[in-house]
């Protein structure tokens, strides 16, 4: 079984044109697929319209009550119920998930440490319903995930898509599917440098992604993506890449990771 694993978010989801024209290339990839999505930047601006200001240490959210009202409006509902019904447009046949339907992804509230998240929910590759989501492929249902979890005890927690699309799509390679995974973006892929779209890298191994962590080449919300990335690769999922959703079935234009 082979499955195909796409995560977008950015100004993707901020953009309707992005939008359509991603959830296009999308509905373009052929056998299996699943979409994972986030929306920082939109619950940002809603935030912003309530007048709460978000708060962001190290390229990841503090998620405190009133701002996890505001995920899981932004995430489960304004979002994931307009791609779905964009996909319906493009006569995929989606359907809209947190992590709660059909226990879909269960969470832990993630450990103090030195940094208190607040309402965040960490996940392994055991949280991951596989046997759910391959029944709704095998039914010719598109999943579309969000980025909200669930902790079992009745509680909705903030969970990065990114970490959502990796450890999905390494539970799924452990039920002996090949899987591919593709972060999607408003990037050509992982750049040299920021004020140059031109500079995207077209390969990265863990060695030189260490290197640019400690050069800081690469910061930010660009740390963890690369992070879930790797992590990705290294358990078993077949191939793993980053940049924009109409290279999806380009082999070339788009930054591809390697061990």
């Amino acid at each position: 079984m082979k499955i195909s694993i796409v995560k977008i978010g950015g100004h993707l989801i901020n953009s309707a044109q992005s939008l359509y024209d991603s959830l296009e290339a999308f509905c373009k990839l052929k056998g299996y697929k699943v979409l994972i999505h986030g929306g920082g930047k939109k619950a940002d601006f809603i935030s912003e319209k309530m007048g709460i200001s978000p708060k962001m240490i190290q390229g990841r959210r503090i998620t405190d009550k009133e701002t996890l009202d505001i995920v899981v409006m932004t995430y489960a509902g304004i979002i994931n119920k307009n791609i779905v019904s964009i996909l319906q447009s493009y006569h995929c046949n989606a359907l809209g998930l947190c992590g709660a339907d059909g226990n879909c992804i269960q969470s832990c509230l993630r450990n103090i440490k030195n940094i208190d998240y607040g309402y965040v929910g960490d996940i392994s590759i055991k949280s991951v319903n596989t046997d759910f989501i391959k029944f709704l492929l095998k039914n010719n249902i598109i999943p579309v995930l969000c980025s909200i979890t669930h902790n079992g005890t009745g509680d909705l927690l903030n969970t990065n898509a990114d970490t959502i699309a990796a450890c999905t799509a390494i539970a799924l390679a452990k039920e002996e599917c090949e899987v591919e995974l593709h972060f999607c973006f408003e990037k050509k892929g992982v750049l040299r440098n920021i004020h140059n779209s031109e500079s995207y890298f077209q390969k990265i191994n863990f060695h030189s992604f260490q290197k640019m962590k400690e050069n800081h080449t690469i910061t930010n919300g660009m740390i963890p993506k690369l992070e879930n990335a790797f992590f990705a690769l290294q358990n078993g999922v077949y191939k793993v890449s980053i940049g924009l959703p109409n290279h999806l079935n380009d082999v070339n234009n788009k930054t591809t990771l390697c061990l």
